[in-house]
């Protein structure tokens, strides 16, 4: 009487292994985490610049059309005619930034923060422009990836 053992030869497993490590690369390239991660980010920049810039409106709404901003050193009471500034939460070191931490927590519950800096940063990462000749107020995240631009205006 033989005595036969069913099972898997060695190539059969190796040939299976060798399959799913194909399959495995193809997926995770076609996932591509990393750029999934960077449209994740800049989709968080995307709330962020349009929850400051609605958080400004309200403000200038709020006061019959004029800035008024009483956290702010250089620019309390007033925008000058341009202004382009990087956001930040605390006293500014510069006329080259603007504390937009009065805004909280009445018009923004908190001064959002760029996904790629830390969360107790002093500077957002976000920039605002001014001008009083277009009356356009821009807030752009200057750290977008992925080559996009991210910028709102009113």
């Amino acid at each position: 009487m033989v005595n036969k053992r069913g099972g898997f030869t060695l190539i059969e497993i190796l040939l299976v292994i060798g399959i799913i490590v194909l399959l495995a690369g193809a997926i995770i390239v076609a996932i591509n985490p990393g750029r999934q991660f960077a449209k994740a980010r800049n989709t968080q920049r995307v709330t962020d610049v349009n929850a400051i810039l609605s958080a400004i409106v309200q403000n200038m709404t709020d006061n019959q059309g004029r800035w008024n901003c009483q956290g702010s050193t250089y620019y309390s009471t007033s925008l000058p005619s341009v202004v382009t500034a990087t956001i930040v939460s605390v006293p500014e070191a510069s006329n080259n930034e603007i504390n937009l931490s009065c805004l909280t927590p009445t018009y923004i519950p908190r001064l959002p923060v760029d996904p790629s800096l830390p969360a107790n940063s002093t500077t957002t990462g976000y920039t605002l422009n001014y001008s009083t000749s277009s009356g356009r107020i821009t807030i752009c995240a200057p750290n977008a990836e992925l080559q996009e631009v991210i910028c709102t205006q009113r």
